[in-house]
């Protein structure tokens, strides 16, 4: 149950990383002509969409949203994508999902991608925890905390009330 007490961002902050990471995105590749958002399914994929809305709506770049299918609990099980890989090949990519904690789902969707030749490659992520098992990055992040390691943060995207708080 969360309280106002464990209430990261709300509704209006997680709007407005929203729109600062799409600026950031579109900065980053106002050269190219267009950008895949590969989200990591489950909130990985829902932000993806959310940044692509804004993309839309800011940018004349064409956006093509993908899903990373993997198993987070077995990362080393075969990884997917909703599109084939000649539709990223030699593209710029961007690697999205909600909060960057471990580092571990990153890292092996970054893995992924490393079998493929691409012509950008960055990550978001809307929460990035500043304690990593791994040597991974966000390159866009909404923000950053400094988290005890039992403490999990928990991303809720609706329509009408998105959340990020402390589980």
């Amino acid at each position: 149950m969360t309280t106002p007490n464990n209430i990261i961002l709300n509704q209006l902050q997680i709007s407005q990383k929203i729109r600062r990471i799409a600026y950031q995105i579109y900065e980053t590749n106002s050269s190219e002509k267009e950008v895949i958002l590969a989200g990591i399914m489950g909130n990985g994929f829902v932000f993806a969409k959310k940044l692509e809305e804004v993309l839309l709506e800011i940018s004349p770049l064409k956006i093509i949203v993908c899903k990373v299918i993997m198993d987070k609990k077995k990362p080393l099980k075969p990884i997917t994508t909703s599109i084939d890989v000649g539709d990223y090949k030699n593209k710029s990519l961007i690697l999205v999902d909600d909060v960057l904690s471990s580092g571990t789902t990153l890292i092996y969707g970054i893995k992924h991608f490393l079998n493929v030749p691409l012509k950008k490659f960055k990550t978001a992520v809307l929460v990035n925890r500043n304690h990593k098992k791994y040597p991974v990055k966000a390159d866009f992040k909404g923000i950053s905390l400094s988290t005890s390691v039992k403490e999990h943060i928990q991303v809720e995207f609706s329509k009408n009330n998105s959340i990020a708080y402390l589980a």
